[in-house]
């Protein structure tokens, strides 16, 4: 099965993804900073700082941005858009919300598989003939020339 014309090359949906990644570690950097907050330890009797981090913030920040901007502007983010790329449905069709969401979903259930899970996804489009990461797979969706 060969590759049908007009898939993004490999090289540009890497740089399209380093640069997303920049916008986003950018964006959530206040929510990755550790700050103290301080708490009644009744054991003591004594107020103790404690680090707090929100993680789960810029969990959620990160995953806005790809979901959104993939299902509201036109299957692109930023660096899609940057590098003259968007995702579409296997079809050719508009991607829909609910694969947007899906393919995000995806992508982000095997990032916390310790970083393995985020090689197996992207390693997937070195040997895919469509290019498909595994995230593209389950939303059933590819990643096109704009």
């Amino acid at each position: 099965m060969g590759s049908p014309p007009g898939l993004a090359g490999r090289w540009r949906r890497l740089f399209a993804g380093v640069l997303d990644w920049l916008i986003v570690s950018i964006a959530t950097t206040p929510f990755t900073w550790s700050s103290w907050d301080y708490v009644w330890d009744p054991s003591r009797g004594a107020w103790e700082r404690y680090p707090v981090e929100h993680a789960f913030l810029a969990g959620l920040v990160a995953f806005l941005y790809f979901w959104l901007l993939h299902a509201f502007w036109n299957g692109q983010t930023l660096g899609k858009k940057l590098f003259g790329m968007r995702v579409v449905q296997e079809n050719g069709a508009r991607i829909t919300v609910a694969q947007a969401a899906v393919r995000q979903i995806v992508e982000t259930g095997l990032a916390w598989v310790c970083c393995i899970g985020s090689l197996v996804d992207l390693g997937w489009i070195l040997f895919d003939p469509r290019k498909q990461a595994v995230h593209d797979k389950a939303a059933r969706t590819v990643v096109v020339n704009a």
